[in-house]
């Protein structure tokens, strides 16, 4: 099976689908590796091959790409990070598979019917894996947490923010940290909040996923969320991160206008649920100020340190890729991640 791997190149050469180290071990497999080039950038091109001829790749071949079509066209199996456009699924050849963070419980009923129409299958990234374990999302979750406190502390500084420092000082308090589901994410940023030096409470309704958090985040507060102790919380808290997520469904929504209306002046709110429809009633992708809330609502978060997630997206990836024969559906992981198969809704769109 002749597989295409479509990056879009920035001005690292190294940066793409696939990382040069996963690339040879892919063509030592499957026999050939592909590499897609936009036309604009075919400058980058040389330096693409003299990066991956130097570990010994010796079959790579790197297409220019004139034209979008070549792109989307060329390959059986496609490979993206955000889910596809109209435009592109319009340009993907019948049948072909098409892999990407898809969150397709929340996209528009538009793209869910053309993809459905073209009989392509749709495999999400944040579903793969078996028995409960979803290492793709796992790691991204991992990096949007631990950035969690780099951004909640620029958002408190002045002159939009409150100008509160995360650890405080001797005789400051902390900053009041609330993080709202104790998962990988949730976990992750609340030991990263502690290493800040902040005061942080988390929130969950499963009690297992506190006692995981109380060995991982020692010193975090860790409680049953219940609808009282949520607005208790929400009103003193500097920081609210949105760590609650249903993979292959829509986050649920757990905070109204009135609730935020209880908030301080000022306070951040993180919404890493953005990406499957958002926790809060005011969630709109972006970063802006509502009802005196500083809003931090912007998807992929893991794009904003794009190397690290390369290296993450393609380390977790790579293992089910070396196992596709013919068919991606015939790996038990992939197919678990399958939104449509064929153009027929698979077991998270049933």
């Amino acid at each position: 099976m002749r597989q295409g791997f479509f990056a879009l190149l920035t001005a690292d050469p190294l940066r793409g689908a696939l990382r040069p180290v996963e690339a040879r071990l892919l063509e030592e497999a499957r026999g050939e590796a592909l590499f897609l080039v936009p036309y604009p950038l075919r400058d980058l091109a040389e330096a693409w091959r003299l990066a991956y001829r130097s570990l010994g790749l010796k079959r790579g071949r790197v297409l220019y790409l004139r034209r979008r079509e070549e792109a989307f066209g060329r390959g059986e199996v496609v490979l993206k990070v955000g889910r596809p456009t109209l435009e592109e699924i319009a340009l993907l050849r019948p049948g072909a598979t098409i892999m990407a963070f898809m969150h397709l419980a929340v996209a528009e009923s538009s793209l869910v019917e053309a993809m459905a129409e073209k009989g392509l299958t749709a495999i999400g990234y944040e579903l793969i894996g078996a028995g409960g374990r979803r290492p793709v999302l796992k790691a991204m979750s991992e990096i949007a947490g631990r950035l969690a406190p780099q951004i909640a502390g620029r958002l408190l500084e002045a002159p939009f923010g409150p100008g509160v420092l995360l650890s405080g000082l001797p005789g400051i308090p902390p900053a009041d940290v609330v993080i709202l589901g104790a998962g990988v994410l949730g976990r992750a940023a609340a030991r990263s909040f502690l290493g800040m030096g902040a005061s942080v409470h988390l929130l969950d309704k499963e009690l297992s996923a506190l006692e995981e958090a109380s060995k991982e985040a020692k010193g975090a507060v860790a409680a049953l969320i219940t609808q009282s102790r949520l607005e208790r919380y929400a009103a003193f808290a500097d920081v609210l991160v949105g760590a609650v997520a249903v993979p292959g469904e829509r986050a649920p929504f757990l905070l109204s206008r009135a609730l935020l209306s209880r908030m301080r002046p000022g306070a951040v709110l993180l919404d890493f649920a953005i990406d499957q429809g958002g926790i809060a009633e005011t969630s709109r992708v972006g970063v802006y100020q509502e009802m005196g809330i500083t809003h931090f609502c912007l998807p992929n978060v893991p794009a904003l340190v794009p190397r690290t997630s390369s290296h993450a997206l393609t380390a977790t990836l790579l293992p089910f890729l070396l196992e596709v024969e013919e068919d991606p559906l015939g790996v038990p992981e992939l197919r678990q991640g399958a939104y449509l198969l064929l153009g027929q809704k698979g077991g998270h769109l049933e």
